[in-house]
């Protein structure tokens, strides 16, 4: 039997201080939007990152 199709979506993660976008992920379709900490290279600090679908 064959395996179906994993479904995937390509989601950004944005800088809440600068706006840039500075991370991308994959990952399956549905769930809660991501807030995580990531480190910003511009300000050169960790700060909040919010998901962003395109």
């Amino acid at each position: 039997m064959a395996k179906g199709k994993r479904k995937l979506e390509v989601i950004h993660l944005v800088c809440e201080e600068t706006g840039d976008m500075n991370y991308t992920l994959r990952r399956k379709t549905g769930g809660e939007k991501l807030k995580v900490k990531k480190y910003s290279p511009r300000l050169r600090k960790h700060t909040l990152h919010n998901e962003k679908r395109k």
